[in-house]
């Protein structure tokens, strides 16, 4: 059976898509802009699903992060790819995500010189099923009340993905977390 070759959308600097390319070649030392998205994933006690990304991550292994992120497909809706992508990587079932922040937009690099040049779209998602991990995607998980993970990323964010410190840091997605967890 041929593994199926899956393609990011390169954007150009107006956030257009420009053209495609494969996946397994998008994330170099001189990584394109192109699309993805960012969900956090909240259970019924309203706790905040964190994920380790696994060993075999090409940038930022083994690094905390928020509950799944991804790429959408040519063609794909990205509330599509976000219910695609957490079912891939987490084996979860989620109700329809949410868009909190169509502006995030972020460039890192990691320890071994890899870039993420990423225009970032972020969802909430409530959970509709239990993580059943893809180990070569997630490594760990943990269901956390969000003040601890704030309290976490502000006390030691190079344990966290840099995508992630960032977005938390955003007005609007603190603004949207306070909202989803209060009772």
């Amino acid at each position: 059976m041929t593994a199926v070759q899956e393609y990011v959308l390169l954007l150009d600097e107006h956030l257009n898509i420009s053209g495609t390319m494969e996946k397994s070649l998008v994330h170099t030392k001189a990584t394109p802009l192109h699309l993805a998205f960012s969900c956090y994933i909240f259970n019924a006690r309203n706790e905040l699903l964190l994920t380790r990304r696994a060993i075999g991550k090409v940038a930022w292994p083994g690094v905390w992060t928020n509950s799944a992120c991804g790429h959408p497909l040519p063609d794909e809706a990205l509330p599509d790819a976000v219910i695609r992508r957490c079912y891939y990587e987490l084996g979860m079932n989620i109700e329809t995500p949410t868009l909190v922040d169509e502006s995030f937009r972020y460039c890192a690099t990691d320890a071994s010189g890899i870039v993420e040049n990423e225009y970032c779209p972020v969802f909430f998602a409530r959970a509709a099923s239990g993580p059943l991990p893809n180990k070569t995607e997630v490594m760990d998980f943990s269901w956390l009340p969000v003040e601890q993970v704030l309290a976490g990323v502000n006390a030691i964010p190079a344990a966290y993905s840099p995508w992630m410190v960032a977005q938390l840091q955003r007005p609007l997605i603190k603004a949207a977390l306070i909202k989803q967890t209060a009772p």
